[in-house]
């Protein structure tokens, strides 16, 4: 009888030792530290089907929709991403749109610089449309400008190039190499 209590009392203390060495061996393994300069790449806000209206003194200037926004504020320098694409409507205080400005991509910096890449159309309010796959807007200054190819289409004449700057209504503007002017044939 006490040959059979020894071998239970080693038996017990056999698996018991075991449990232990698996729950100290189990709890070996430890949850990877995330460095913080992986955190400070993450965006601080994120923003699901975006859509904002900017008015001044009460009058409509614009409304800016995106599928996807991403803010980076601990980025140096700080900057807002719209990587599935960006639409703005432009109104300047009137009711009806006088422009709109599309693209697949787009960044913005903190000194009001915009970066839109992508299948970029910017339509001003003569109806004349500007496309390109690259484009940035100075907004302090009101310019735009590429330094790629570019196509604006206007009611009687088709111009394109290599490099653009303008104003951001596209009424003061310059293509820098012009490669064809195309006059449309009357389709009357």
């Amino acid at each position: 009888m006490k040959a059979h209590y020894k071998n239970h009392k080693i038996h017990t203390a056999v698996v018991s030792l075991i449990i232990i060495s698996f729950i100290v061996l189990s709890c070996e393994t430890k949850i990877p530290v995330i460095p913080k300069s992986d955190l400070l790449s993450l965006p601080s806000v994120t923003a699901k089907d975006f859509y904002t209206v900017v008015n001044d003194s009460g009058r409509k200037q614009l409304i800016l929709s995106a599928p996807l926004l991403e803010q980076f504020d601990k980025a140096d320098p700080p900057f807002s991403e719209f990587t599935s694409g960006i639409k703005v409507v432009v109104y300047n205080g009137k009711d009806k749109p006088v422009g709109t400005v599309t693209a697949k991509y787009a960044k913005c910096t903190s000194n009001n610089l915009w970066e839109l890449r992508d299948s970029v159309v910017v339509v001003n309010e003569n109806n004349e449309k500007l496309e390109t796959e690259l484009m940035f807007w100075n907004q302090e200054k009101d310019r735009i400008y590429t330094d790629r190819f570019v196509k604006i289409t206007e009611e009687n004449l088709i111009s394109q190039g290599i490099g653009f700057e303008s104003d951001s209504h596209l009424t003061n503007r310059r293509i820098f190499k012009v490669t064809a002017i195309i006059y449309p044939p009357d389709e009357k």
